[in-house]
């Protein structure tokens, strides 16, 4: 790294002031700063804050969080490919699948959003935000993968643009930018994000499976279930095969189909974990939506009909099926489009998961509503902090009149 940072240095005067590639400075800039620590001083006057936890560190943490699911999601498309074929594999030959097949993915997420927010410094003269460093592997996560890569581009692209840029970049956004991107995906190209042949590589290319083999994900098995499928203890999942049948167990693990990086509730934990204990994500919101969702799904376990089924769904089920966790940990706690009050994370929180968990069952074309939630939630954010801050406000002038 000392190698590194001396290079740096020397080439550091061409991109200065009257240097030879001035008009590149907030790039090269950019770069320099994601790399190290920028050698400046705080002020010796004046209200600062000393901290070596800046964003763009911020921003790292938050990608080794989301390492446990991206590798589990790559071994998981090899294992689920393989499953379709009836062939049996070993793990690093379903290992290599996955990582053939996602890693394209994430290099054009990567390409596309961050190709845009390098036109936007040049233009702009400042320096790169960072806030891409984590939307960029956000959003091979909670595709299928199956998904076109000129698809992942385009809605890459504009939801940079739409999501971020015109708003004023990182830090001014007021709705997740991965989550924008899924929404653009889900309703521009719906066949490419739903039914049963996306979920596992090479289903959308005509692959030749085993006689009876399904890719239907566990969540889509629910939202299009019937009275008959109810057993004693819930529902009755099928991984791929009928004869094959999942447990709560197997979809905590992870070992079935769906988008590449929320599958699995353990990886999702481990995470979590990593977030908590480094400050970076709030508690207040993880554990508010985690009682949102139990909440909603036992009142929908007390009033289940035959007419609709799904509310008949355990409530423990909810949490492990589709991108709940995965979005309860990774994207209702982004510090910009959450609520930023104490108590107002709890109501922000409360709410995506109550919310989620409301559409999931009441509306069947979006089974996978923890989206539409946390997009709803991120636009009522400011207003739950503006009447938390009234709330406030007024307590004090009773205690100052009193």
């Amino acid at each position: 790294m000392k190698g590194l940072l001396k290079y740096i240095e020397k080439i550091k005067p061409n991109f200065e002031q009257g240097g030879k590639y001035e008009k590149w400075h907030s790039i090269f800039e950019s770069f320099e700063t994601f790399l190290f620590v920028p050698g400046v001083t705080t002020p010796k006057k004046g209200a600062h804050i000393r901290d070596a936890m800046d964003s763009k560190r911020l921003m790292s943490v938050v990608v080794i969080a989301l390492i446990p699911a991206l590798l589990f999601g790559m071994w998981n498309t090899g294992y689920q490919h393989f499953l379709a074929l009836g062939e049996t594999a070993g793990f690093m030959q379903e290992f290599i699948h996955g990582l053939i097949k996602v890693l394209p993915i994430v290099l054009v997420s990567y390409i596309a959003g961050l190709g845009t927010e390098f036109i936007f410094v040049y233009i702009k003269k400042k320096e790169i935000e960072e806030g891409f460093l984590v939307s960029g592997l956000l959003i091979p996560l909670i595709v299928p993968v199956g998904i076109p890569l000129w698809m992942v581009a385009v809605a890459t692209i504009i939801a940079v643009v739409i999501g971020k840029e015109v708003f004023g970049g990182t830090g001014m956004n007021i709705v997740n930018p991965a989550l924008l991107t899924r929404a653009i995906l889900f309703f521009s190209y719906p066949s490419k994000m739903s039914g049963d042949k996306i979920w596992v590589s090479g289903l959308d290319n005509g692959m030749v499976v085993s006689d009876a083999y399904s890719g239907a994900t566990p969540l889509a098995q629910a939202a299009s279930t019937s009275s008959e499928q109810l057993t004693e203890h819930g529902f009755k999942f099928f991984n791929g095969l009928e004869k094959e049948s999942v447990t709560f167990f197997d979809m905590f693990m992870g070992w079935i189909p769906g988008s590449i990086g929320e599958t699995s509730t353990l990886m999702i934990l481990i995470g979590a974990a990593i977030l908590l204990y480094t400050g970076v994500a709030s508690w207040k919101i993880m554990f508010s939506g985690l009682v949102g969702a139990i909440l909603m799904g036992l009142i929908f376990n007390m009033f289940a009909t035959d007419t609709n089924p799904f509310m008949a769904l355990p409530f423990y089920d909810h949490l492990v099926l589709g991108g709940f966790a995965f979005g309860l940990v990774f994207m209702a706690t982004d510090p910009v489009t959450a609520a930023q009050t104490e108590k107002g994370k709890w109501i922000y929180g409360f709410l995506v998961g109550f919310i989620a968990i409301l559409v999931r069952v009441l509306n069947p074309a979006y089974p996978e509503g923890m989206m539409l939630a946390i997009l709803l939630m991120n636009v009522f954010s400011p207003l739950i902090d503006y009447y938390v801050v009234r709330g406030n406000v007024k307590k004090r002038l009773k205690r100052m009149s009193a």
